[in-house]
């Protein structure tokens, strides 16, 4: 019987539930929704298969410990009670990261340098050796997360977190992280069978995560994992992942329709093509310069707009009464697109009055520190109004 180890995925706040359906199917165990990520069971196919294709989670976190660390002293002991050997070599190195919540201290690289020395110190009084500290590419990442006095440490077991797919080379102001855009396509219901459009696309990450889902992509297919380099997993680790990688290569598919990306934007729609490019979506992508404000609807079948409008940092001046007239005009102009389904991610209290429409579904979440709401409205249909004038 496959050995499950207890782990912990971190996502968006908001998105736990299309998390933790990722993980059932993926044949985890005992999966627990808790504030920021999933606490759930795992063996090392599972875990991989994780890795591989979760589109929510940003990292896969192997708890060590929780500990009560109090004042500087308190942190470089808990360190110490770890025992690291099980996890470090000579021929591996580590770097520390943390986080702080309500606590005394100030400044999370103080932390990360406690537990660091902690760390150093422990194996050199046990083992006899000091571990190589590697800040850019350390083999094992430590990760130490701080709540008052309260030290929880971990390790990541894919090192670079899973929101960076290794697509985006150029953002635009304020770009949606990858794991929430894929989350923000879920909560849609979108699985790829219909057409897509964003048509104030930014750097273009909704329409790219789009493509990936409906091309069938699997996230981590070109990325390499930090637990393929632990002596512990290492031998075990790498045929599973050459099958798991030739599956799914086998599963993708052609997509039968392009998915439209769109902005008016000319630093938007440069970083837009070059994320697409660099997303192997060279033909499954149209990127088109266009005002959503101006412009009818791309031809061919209807299917889901999706887009993250702006919050105010493209309107110029105005203030809170421009941005109320921008949705207002957005909703109006929106009235062309008959037969789409709409999901807008709204970060403005302002904008459910002003666009206009009452929505049918709404999701919270959290765009970083921004309390926002995933608004959803069912297809226009009738009378087909007078489309924008063309741009």
């Amino acid at each position: 019987m496959a050995v499950r180890l207890p782990l912990f995925a971190t996502c968006t706040r908001g998105t736990e539930p299309f998390l933790a359906q990722e993980l059932e199917a993926q044949g985890c165990k005992r999966i627990r929704q808790d504030r920021g990520g999933v606490r759930f069971m795992a063996a090392l196919d599972e875990i991989l298969r994780v890795c591989l294709h979760s589109r929510i989670a940003m990292r896969v976190l192997y708890p060590l410990g929780e500990f009560d660390a109090p004042g500087a002293e308190g942190l470089y002991e808990a360190a110490r009670k770890v025992p690291w050997e099980d996890w470090l070599s000579r021929t591996t190195t580590f770097a520390v990261e943390a986080t702080l919540k309500d606590t005394e201290h100030t400044h999370t690289g103080f932390v990360a340098l406690k537990i660091k020395d902690g760390i150093v110190d422990a194996l050199r009084d046990r083992q006899g050796w000091r571990p190589d500290v590697d800040t850019k590419n350390p083999t094992v990442s430590v990760v130490a997360h701080l709540a008052k006095t309260r030290l929880s440490l971990s390790l990541d077991l894919c090192g670079e977190p899973l929101f960076k797919r290794g697509y985006r080379l150029k953002t635009t102001v304020a770009p949606l992280k990858e794991t929430l855009a894929a989350a923000l396509l879920m909560a849609a219901g979108y699985t790829g069978e219909e057409p897509l459009a964003d048509p104030m696309c930014g750097s273009g990450t909704l329409v790219i995560e789009g493509a990936w889902l409906a091309m069938r992509r699997a996230p981590g297919l070109k990325r390499r994992f930090a637990l393929e380099d632990w002596p512990q997993f290492s031998k075990q680790a790498a045929p599973l992942l050459e099958t798991l990688r030739r599956e799914a290569v086998a599963q993708q598919r052609t997509l039968p329709f392009q998915l439209v990306a769109r902005d008016y934007n000319e630093d938007a729609l440069v970083a837009v093509r070059r994320n697409v490019v660099a997303a192997g979506l060279s033909t499954a992508v149209r990127v088109e310069e266009a005002d959503v404000l101006r412009t009818a609807p791309p031809a061919g079948a209807p299917g889901l707009l999706i887009s993250n409008p702006p919050y105010g940092e493209r309107l110029g001046e105005g203030g809170q009464k421009g941005m109320k007239s921008f949705f207002h005009t957005l909703g109006k102009s929106l009235d062309a697109w008959q037969g789409w389904r709409l999901a807008l991610l709204a970060g403005n209290t302002a904008f459910e009055s002003a666009f206009g429409r009452r929505p049918d579904k709404r999701f919270p979440v959290w765009n970083g520190p921004i309390a926002c709401e995933l608004l959803q409205y069912p297809p226009r249909k009738g009378e087909q109004p007078a489309p924008p004038a063309q741009a």
